[in-house]
């Protein structure tokens, strides 16, 4: 427990790092960062059969664009794409709607968290062709885990954003980073 009591108050200070660098940065997208769910909203959500590690996530940060290609939903938007659980023709992927919760899409292909253990998975690598691949690699063990070790490490975010080095002073989402001092 005090491991995840730790990954949560470390998404709790970098989230808040976020608000305020966003707060002080006019220049940048304001769209980035989503807000909270409140508990009423998200013991309603838990009773419609959204994960609740999810939706502890959506307690702290409801959703976040990084950029045009990287985004965890919210929880609203996190319910409009659950069609992406449902199995595809032809897709080896185990795809299914009791196993699975899209909770964001990475270059067109849907992120997930597995309901059962809460690790995040995806076909990354295939992009909008996710459907062909062989299996859904593990992203991270939480939603937590992903946001803060894949979405705010600038070399991760700009890995899976595929941003070159050539655009990387331009990407708000890395000059948000900076600005929180989150950059490394």
């Amino acid at each position: 427990m005090t491991s995840a009591r730790h990954a949560r108050s470390r998404l709790i200070v970098t989230v808040d790092a976020l608000r305020l660098a966003l707060a002080e940065s006019s220049d940048l997208l304001g769209f980035t960062l989503g807000g909270t769910i409140d508990e009423e909203t998200a013991a309603a959500a838990e009773a419609d059969g959204v994960p609740r590690k999810f939706l502890d996530f959506c307690r702290v940060l409801n959703g976040v664009g990084c950029g045009p290609s990287v985004q965890l939903f919210s929880l609203w938007e996190a319910e409009e794409h659950q069609f992406y659980c449902e199995p595809v023709v032809d897709s080896p992927l185990p795809l299914s709607p009791e196993k699975l919760y899209c909770v964001g899409m990475i270059q067109e292909a849907p992120v997930y968290l597995d309901r059962a253990g809460g690790d995040v998975l995806g076909a990354l690598e295939e992009g909008p062709d996710w459907p062909d691949a062989e299996r859904f690699d593990q992203l991270a063990p939480s939603v937590e885990a992903f946001f803060l070790e894949r979405l705010v490490d600038p070399a991760e975010y700009q890995r899976l954003a595929l941003i070159d080095d050539e655009l990387v002073e331009y990407d708000d989402w890395l000059k948000l980073l900076r600005r929180a001092g989150l950059s490394g």
